[in-house]
């Protein structure tokens, strides 16, 4: 495609989704019965472990993937898992909350074209390695680690419903580069309106929204989207992105976590294998 045509497309689907967005056609997809059920019963005080079990064992898949969770190196447990009463138990409420999230988003967003699945299993893969990262990092900050996972697990999920547009504009398919261009655009823009739709904590939709702002410096402690600001650019390193020919030492984030800028949280004694089993275990 020309320059000029591309950049035409670009700005008229531009146009076009935040028109939609701003109008409330946009399609942004709801959460299902069964998450909203766990969420529920996770944060009611007086339900027990065995409640949370019950509502999970409604779901042959998140059943799955939860004693999975439960056996894979990041909970190294002695004993095998072999049901949901038994996961629940090992992994308590935030990796329980944590988990369902994972797999709702992967079954929200089904892709329909040899296209968009790249699309998206490169954005899953992006995201666990984020959200591992944040993991690590939430230490920096005396910040909970599992909130920080889950931050990093859905800081980019604007994109998703973007990619789900997409599929009905052969166009927009054809040229791959415009489509990334727009996600690269919309995505803070769209996440912030799924993750207040799904009614997620303030803290994880500012990391939505403000993750991409790599000159943020609010002042105050450091705070999630400082965390996931700083596991961002270190998942490019090395990559083909424009992220990966950041200066660290000028990214306020890194200063407020009091990171070493020139040693990558990976390549930190003890926290390579840490992030990898994280990242394995979101992926299982």
């Amino acid at each position: 495609m020309e320059p000029v045509m591309s950049a035409d497309l670009k700005n008229r689907l531009l146009a076009e989704l935040i028109d939609d967005l701003e109008n409330d056609k946009l399609v942004l997809p709801s959460l299902p019965e069964v998450a909203l059920k766990v969420r529920d019963t996770l944060d009611d005080e007086n339900s027990s472990a065995r409640d949370v079990a019950k509502v999970i064992g409604t779901d042959v898949a998140l059943s799955a993937r939860l004693i999975a969770v439960a056996n894979s190196p990041l909970l190294r447990g002695s004993k095998h898992i072999d049901s949901v009463d038994m996961a629940v138990a090992r992994m308590g409420n935030t990796i329980v909350k944590n988990t369902v999230n994972s797999l709702i988003v992967q079954q929200i967003f089904q892709p329909t074209t040899e296209i968009t699945d790249r699309l998206f299993h490169t954005f899953w893969g992006h995201s666990t390695e984020v959200a591992a990262i944040s993991h690590a990092l939430a230490s920096f900050a005396k910040l909970k680690p599992d909130q920080a996972m889950l931050a990093g697990l859905v800081h980019d999920i604007g994109a998703l419903p973007i990619i789900k547009y997409a599929e009905d504009i052969p166009q927009l398919l054809e040229h791959e580069q415009v489509l990334n261009e727009i996600i690269s655009e919309l995505h803070t823009i769209i996440g912030t309106a799924l993750l207040s739709k799904w009614e997620f904590p303030q803290d994880i939709i500012n990391v939505a929204a403000k993750h991409e702002d790599l000159t943020r410096d609010p002042g105050g402690a450091a705070d999630l989207v400082d965390v996931v600001i700083a596991a961002n650019v270190q998942s490019y390193f090395g990559k083909d992105h424009r992220h990966a020919s950041a200066d660290w030492s000028s990214i306020p984030a890194f200063a407020r976590l009091g990171l070493d800028t020139e040693v990558s949280v990976i390549d930190m004694e003890g926290t390579g294998d840490s992030i990898r089993e994280v990242a394995d275990a979101l992926r299982a």
